[in-house]
């Protein structure tokens, strides 16, 4: 622990000195003006401070009151030494965050013991605030465990739908990174924006419950086909519905929404505009370009142009504007994601780090 012992008088000072060496564990240092005190409080960390009212150039109350402007002096006792009985200067004093007061003339063995009593409960007060700091970080680290955990259960069941869906990963991958690209162009928050990554591979997980005959069928489906695979939306919101974390409630907007229009005309609910959440309407942009520049069973993939020219003359239709309005200012890094992450390629092991692991980007 160590104390900061202010008085104009030199002689005063050394007094204290010698009355507090007998304090264990105690160091001292000595001012004797209140300007090159308050400096020393600035350059180090007091865990005391005894300071007499009456100085030349500023009071007692005054450096006090430059002490506790500190953030790091907001909880540090500070001790005034007086001979004044003026409660109103006390009441100021007490004002300006003193703690506790010495009267003049004093006794060496009081001020013995009160510098001994506040060091004490400083100390606990330190070990607390270390206590509590461990506390912490331990909090942290289990909720970021539990965190990762999530995510990659999240990112592989994902990965498991699309694979059965006769893609590798990379579908997914690629609607992750690009409604990422979107969600920070539209300036939504940083958090949001992690979520809408995170959350947007799962766009399609009610195909679980599609017949492969149906989900895999080369050429066209039969408009009883079509209406089975328009069922999908209704299992995935099944599957999330109730959800208690912000992922699966983002992933639930995603999946519930990502085949509504801004026009009213898609399914299942024929939402319009911004009724539809803005996580759906951003993944329907990248769905949706990812689908038409990727090869189905039932259509060869289209050429990048093509499909960036296709989801422009679908704006205010299909799409909402704003989106879109994004997708085109950020189209140099979708072009880049969508010629980098190819279908052909084997996706890499998932990773936690950053906003775009090899696998997630």
């Amino acid at each position: 622990m160590r104390a900061l012992i202010i008085d104009d008088s030199k002689s005063v000072l050394l007094w204290m000195g010698a009355a507090l060496t007998e304090v264990p564990n105690l160091m001292l240092d000595l001012c004797d003006t209140p300007e090159d005190a308050l400096a020393l409080a600035a350059a180090r960390q007091y865990d005391l401070v005894v300071v007499d009212y009456l100085m030349p150039n500023l009071t007692g109350i005054e450096v006090t009151e430059a002490l506790r402007l500190r953030p790091d002096y907001h909880a540090i006792p500070i001790v005034m030494i007086t001979a004044e009985q003026d409660s109103e200067i006390r009441l100021k004093a007490i004002s300006a965050g003193v703690n506790d007061f010495l009267n003049k003339p004093f006794d060496p063995i009081e001020l013995r013991a009160r510098v001994t009593n506040l060091i004490s409960l400083r100390r606990t007060q330190v070990e607390l605030a270390a206590q509590a700091h461990r506390l912490e970080e331990a909090v942290n680290q289990a909720t970021a465990e539990l965190a990762s955990r999530e995510e990659e259960m999240i990112w592989r069941l994902a990965r498991a739908i699309e694979m059965r869906d006769g893609g590798t990963g990379a579908h997914v991958s690629r609607v992750a990174a690009i409604s990422q690209r979107i969600a920070e162009g539209l300036s939504l928050a940083p958090h949001v924006c992690r979520m809408i990554y995170l959350a947007a591979p799962l766009h399609d997980i009610g195909k679980i419950g599609i017949r492969d005959a149906v989900l895999n069928k080369p050429g066209r489906l039969t408009a009883q086909e079509m209406a089975e695979i328009r069922e999908h939306v209704n299992y995935g919101t099944r599957l999330l519905e109730s959800g208690t974390s912000d992922l699966i409630r983002v992933a639930a907007a995603i999946v519930g929404g990502h085949h509504e229009k801004w026009d009213g005309s898609g399914y299942p609910l024929g939402l319009s505009g911004k009724a539809i959440p803005i996580e759906a309407r951003i993944t329907a942009i990248a769905d949706v370009f990812d689908a038409l520049s990727s090869v189905r069973p039932y259509k060869a993939a289209w050429p990048l142009k093509r499909a960036y020219d296709e989801i422009v003359r679908c704006s205010g239709g299909h799409f909402d504007p704003d989106c879109v309005s994004v997708f085109c200012d950020k189209w140099p890094d979708i072009e880049e994601i969508a010629r980098t992450l190819r279908d052909e390629e084997e996706p890499a092991a998932w990773s936690p780090q950053g906003a775009a692991p090899a696998i997630g980007i």
